[in-house]
């Protein structure tokens, strides 16, 4: 008996290591990245960062867990942002809140909404949910225009963070200040959804994705479970509502309107909608696209677009779909065999995506560039964009790399079904081919 509890309590030790050495290593990263990343911009693109991973998670409840696609959820963040910028205004009238409870506080109020349109939209899901959080998200964003008092119309509300009472001595004037602040909670929401995900809640969510009228048959009720999904939704929507109006000290209209739900929805997609760590991945490649690439063009959503469209089209899984596909032929020791046909493939239609993107820079400056100014810089190359060969190249390059890219890619494809088929069997690719065509 005693063998047998030491041999538990060792277990349970062991999975407690497991279990807790990602998040401590992610409290570390997070920690020393100011120290590495030191300039004002560069923390504040790592503070947006946090608040999007916040709200990327929380709407990765509703669609990667429960299957409930929202295009509606920006409202829950966006009162949740409202509700805590009069609660700092109320904090410089006189209110004694210290600044890192907010959140707390922006949370309780998308918890309280969720439950008020909860309990009627999860009703049904698919289609059904869907239509109505399109609908309450117009409603929503409509009102902010007409409800002045709470959403301050078109020029929305703002106010001062380091007005209120001081955090053991911190006033929140340093951009290093906030970052900690929306990190520790960034941190703290992600592990209660982890661990929402893991309670009999959250998998039971996955069962009412997968087969509802099973779910309902062993007992749970697929209302309920979708009901509760959506409340804890809203309540980290509002965390992520809060750690905005701390970071940015105002919201308007445009944080609970369409755009921004179909962009949490785009990240969501882009980084993998059945990964936990997906919508992470999704936030930071969306952060880093909307403020860098921004800073070099003017096209960048059409770019963001496009990456979108081609996830969706070639890799449902999303980025971490992509990256987990490969863990077949890791453990089978034959990913070095992917690298050459990589370099074949990749490489052309690198070039291929360099030329497009060129030849649509090349093409927009000469529609909207002053009469004159012909000059015009991209990629580190300056050149005459009124030029013949300005635009030839790109559409050379661009035709080219993906002709080579598809004439390699069918190489690539039998390399892969090779190295993802252990050594014992024939791979799924040639079992239909002839001898005829194996030998060429």
């Amino acid at each position: 008996m005693t063998g047998n509890g030491s041999t538990g309590m060792s277990r349970a030790a062991s999975g407690l290591l497991v279990t807790t050495t990602p998040w401590l290593l992610a409290a570390a990263v997070l920690i020393a990245l100011p120290f590495i990343f030191s300039s004002s911009s560069t923390i504040f693109i790592m503070n947006q960062m946090a608040i999007t991973i916040v709200f990327a998670l929380a709407y990765n409840m509703l669609l990667g867990q429960g299957g409930m696609l929202s295009f509606g959820h920006a409202v829950y963040m966006g009162l949740g942002g409202f509700f805590c910028m009069h609660v700092i205004n109320w904090v410089e009238a006189g209110l004694w809140l210290p600044l890192p409870f907010l959140p707390l506080l922006g949370g309780l109020f998308g918890m309280i909404f969720g439950i008020m349109i909860g309990s009627f939209s999860t009703r049904k899901a698919g289609t059904v949910f869907a239509m109505i959080s399109l609908g309450v998200g117009e409603l929503v964003a409509s009102s902010s225009i007409i409800i002045v008092t709470f959403f301050g119309g078109e020029e929305g509300v703002s106010g001062d963070r380091t007005l209120g009472p001081p955090f053991f001595g911190i006033e929140w004037l340093r951009q290093i200040e906030v970052y900690y602040l929306i990190t520790f909670w960034m941190l703290i929401s992600a592990i209660a959804m982890y661990a929402f995900s893991r309670t009999p809640v959250g998998r039971m969510a996955n069962a009412v994705r997968d087969n509802p009228e099973r779910a309902d048959f062993v007992g749970y009720s697929a209302r309920k479970v979708r009901f509760y999904s959506f409340v804890a939704s809203g309540f980290f929507a509002g965390v992520a509502g809060a750690l905005f109006a701390i970071n940015y000290e105002i919201l308007t209209e445009r944080n609970l309107n369409l755009v921004a739900s179909g962009e949490i929805l785009l990240i969501t997609f882009l980084g993998g909608v059945g990964f936990f760590i997906g919508p992470i991945v999704g936030a930071v490649v969306f952060t880093l696209l909307q403020t860098v690439l921004s800073l070099e063009t003017e096209l960048w959503q059409l770019y963001v677009g496009a990456l979108f469209v081609v996830t969706v089209m070639f890799f449902p899984n999303g980025l971490t779909g992509l990256i987990a596909v490969h863990a077949a032929p890791w453990r089978l020791g034959r990913l070095g065999e992917l690298a050459v046909p990589y370099v074949k493939t990749l490489l052309p239609g690198l070039i291929g995506a360099f030329g497009t993107v060129s030849f649509i820079e090349v093409v927009h400056h000469r529609r909207e560039a002053a009469p004159g100014a012909s000059e015009m810089s991209i990629f580190w190359t300056t050149f005459d964009s009124h030029s013949i060969l300005a635009v030839a190249i790109p559409l050379v390059m661009a035709i080219g790399g993906f002709w080579l890219a598809h004439r390699t890619s069918p190489a690539l494809k039998a390399a892969w079904d090779r190295a993802t088929t252990p050594y014992d069997e024939k791979p799924a690719a040639t079992l239909d081919e002839t001898p005829a065509r194996a030998a060429r």
